[in-house]
């Protein structure tokens, strides 16, 4: 969400990163969570205030501002490929989630270690390459356009498809390096986004939240194998 901000040039208020004391951080969003009076309630964060709109779930944010952003074709059927690329890319994201908390969040990693193992290890030999093959056949497919999944402009999908494709290589660095060695149609989408002007501009501002092990990608070095 923030990349595609930042790829259009939006003007934005990161509320997650300001201060408690600027009217910011987890008591900010807290409040968003539990305020009363509001007919459509988001359930969790992320969450995009437009006004007095609320819009929360990632693929419905990056739904509402790739039209308004450019960051999306025109045309209906474009738009709702884009957003079933999008909807692809969350599944690959919870696969990633539940790598390291296969029982629930509920639960500490160190509660769970036996069962992250096992499931890391399907993930990595049979559900990442299958993922990873479908976004470069993808790309294939999308070849004489350009290096983007959808049409001949950058979308606030391929944004998505190289932030994934960063937290992959934070949290499995070996593994992933492996699975996109025969993928070169995504390591050059990778490049490219994050080779962007504005992108690569936010990347070396240091405003960009770093991959860390409280959030979606975590490093744990015994489960890249």
């Amino acid at each position: 969400m923030r990349l595609a901000l930042e790829e259009a040039g939006a003007a934005y208020r990161d509320v997650a990163l300001l201060p408690p004391a600027a009217g910011g951080g987890v008591p900010a969003l807290l409040k968003v969570l539990t305020a009363r009076g509001i007919r459509q309630p988001p359930f969790a964060l992320p969450v995009l205030r437009v006004g007095r709109r609320l819009i929360a779930q990632t693929p419905n944010i990056l739904l509402f501002l790739g039209e308004r952003l450019g960051l999306a074709p025109g045309e209906e059927a474009g738009r709702l490929w884009t957003h079933q690329l999008q909807l692809t890319l969350l599944d690959l994201y919870l696969e990633v989630f539940h790598t390291h908390h296969p029982l629930g969040d509920g639960y500490a990693y160190e509660e769970q270690k036996a069962a992250a193992r096992l499931r890391t290890r399907d993930f990595l030999r049979v559900r990442l390459p299958k993922f990873l093959g479908y976004f470069e056949r993808v790309l294939a497919l999308n070849s004489r356009r350009g290096p983007w999944l959808v049409g001949a402009r950058v979308s606030y999908a391929d944004l998505s498809m190289a932030q994934v494709l960063a937290g992959l290589r934070y949290a499995f660095p070996r593994a992933s390096g492996r699975a996109l060695r025969s993928r070169p149609r995504l390591r050059r989408l990778e490049a490219a986004v994050f080779a962007r002007p504005r992108i690569a501009s936010y990347l070396a501002s240091g405003r960009r939240v770093p991959f860390n092990n409280e959030d979606l990608f975590r490093r744990y070095p015994e489960l890249d194998r």
